[in-house]
């Protein structure tokens, strides 16, 4: 963490945080879990701000991972990480960049109401005295619930002032009129989820393509596969950058060593495969600093290659 240069909109220090936070669960604004959150994570990036904060975690089935990889190779890595149960929890880390009078969110977590450990992103936001309505843009990976059902509330924006951004494919595939009804049942909530959030944006909605700015210098990658439009965004900073991966990698101690393994999430399982060999390639050979949603807090760190395979290396 490096408390300089800090934004007056965002606290970052550990201690600051932790304080704030006590004296709005005293005022009962905050619940008693708040204190479990991160506290938020920030890092200057060539002219811009860095902020990782937490919407929580989830809980999900293991078995998710990795559905043909041999069952022994499998286990060796998961062994490795310290997953010898049958659920895992991965992390939910939102990034906001502050560029300029730019406040830029990237995903806004699940909501309430999606799992009892997510949805913490306004906990995080009050403790890191982030107003919502402060935050200009709110910039979408993919349109998957944990990263788009914070988007409305009874039907108002979470974020009311902010232009959000999404990319075309993406926008056209969830928000079809027909695609509910082709969805497996257990998939329908997430479609109509999906089209009534997507929704409520109709007003401030900026479409986007692989290669558009955000701002200056901040680039969208095409990175489908996990969703057929999802997208990561290039940001220019010292050595190669900061690439923010969304869903790309759902873990990086499974997936750098083992780009080929499926994921039960992923729409397209072999371009999904194709696409982390191709970040993975360009993340080594430009050595770029990498922040994943779902990795272990704050999510931060790069990618170098291991013999014919690659490794995650957590940024100091």
């Amino acid at each position: 963490m490096n408390p300089t240069r800090v934004p007056s909109h965002i606290t970052v220090d550990r201690r600051k945080f932790l304080l704030g936070a006590s004296a709005l669960i005293a005022a009962g604004i905050l619940p008693k879990e708040v204190l479990a959150l991160a506290g938020p994570h920030s890092f200057n990036h060539g002219d811009v701000m860095v902020t990782v904060v937490s919407d929580g975690h989830l809980t999900l089935p293991v078995a998710l991972l990795a559905p043909n990889a041999e069952p022994a190779e499998l286990k060796a890595v998961l062994t490795a990480l310290g997953v010898t149960g049958d659920k895992i929890q991965p992390a939910m880390n939102a990034a906001i960049i502050s560029a300029g009078n730019d406040v830029i969110l990237f995903d806004v977590g699940s909501g309430p109401g999606f799992q009892e450990t997510s949805g913490k992103l306004k906990e995080s936001l009050a403790a890191a005295n982030l107003d919502p309505s402060k935050v200009t843009k709110v910039v979408y990976t993919h349109a998957h619930p944990d990263h788009l059902f914070g988007t409305s509330a009874d039907g108002a924006l979470t974020f009311p002032n902010a232009a959000h951004y999404v990319v075309q494919a993406e926008w056209d595939f969830w928000t079809n009129p027909e695609l509910p009804d082709k969805m497996p049942e257990q998939m329908k909530p997430m479609a109509l989820g999906a089209q009534k959030h997507l929704g409520a944006t109709k007003e401030k909605v900026v479409m986007i393509k692989p290669g558009d700015e955000i701002v200056a210098g901040i680039t969208v990658i095409d990175t489908k596969g996990h969703t057929p439009g999802h997208a990561s965004f290039a940001v220019p900073g010292e050595g190669g950058g900061l690439i923010i991966l969304g869903d790309v990698f759902p873990n990086p101690g499974v997936y750098f060593p083992h780009p080929e393994w499926h994921f039960g999430f992923d729409a397209d399982k072999e371009q999904a495969v194709a696409t982390r060999k191709a970040i993975l390639d360009r993340a080594a050979t430009e050595k770029a600093k990498l922040l994943g949603y779902h990795w272990t807090y704050p999510g931060v760190g790069f990618a170098e290659r291991d013999g014919t395979a690659y490794k995650f290396v957590p940024a100091s």
